[in-house]
């Protein structure tokens, strides 16, 4: 399975870093398997640091190892995903269990949602009846060197 990384660099040898901001899944390096969100994600990152290139970083999953590894998969933007993220977000979760976490990415329609909820302007209930229609896009987060044994490079491509 080919998964993809946006960013400003070249990123032969994925890390994992401590955030620098609260993200959906937590600490851990982060692709999709849609090539057009990861241009997306590039754009922005490089945008944001005001250096580098957008480049799209092309890397093989090895899945016929997945079975070693503890995964949380969310199929769809529901009220399991919206805690985990919200979790995530107010860096409740202090040590998380899984070495990869699968699910919907919050984008820029569905992160006013997560922030009135947070906020306690939406009930849950609410916040997850406008997040279901979403059309939204996969991310992969790798949280282990575990996990991330199992990604291979491939190439970039500049942007």
């Amino acid at each position: 399975m080919e998964l993809y990384h946006g960013s400003n660099v070249e990123v032969r040898i994925p890390k994992i870093r401590p955030n620098l901001r609260a993200l959906d899944f937590g600490a851990g390096f982060y692709l999709t398997s849609s090539k057009s969100q990861a241009v997306q994600w590039a754009r922005a990152v490089t945008k944001r640091r005001r250096t580098g290139n957008a480049i799209i970083n092309i890397y093989t999953l090895h899945e016929e190892n997945l079975p070693e590894l503890n995964i949380l998969k969310f199929e769809r933007a529901d009220g399991d995903w919206l805690d985990f993220v919200v979790n995530n977000r107010k860096n409740k979760l202090f040590e998380n269990q899984y070495d990869l976490v699968i699910g919907p990415v919050a984008n820029d329609s569905t992160l006013p949602v997560i922030d009135d909820y947070m906020d306690g302007k939406f009930t849950k209930e609410y916040a997850i009846e406008r997040l279901l229609p979403q059309n939204l896009t996969d991310q992969y987060a790798f949280l282990t060197d575990k996990a991330l044994s199992l990604l291979f490079f491939e190439r970039s491509e500049l942007q």
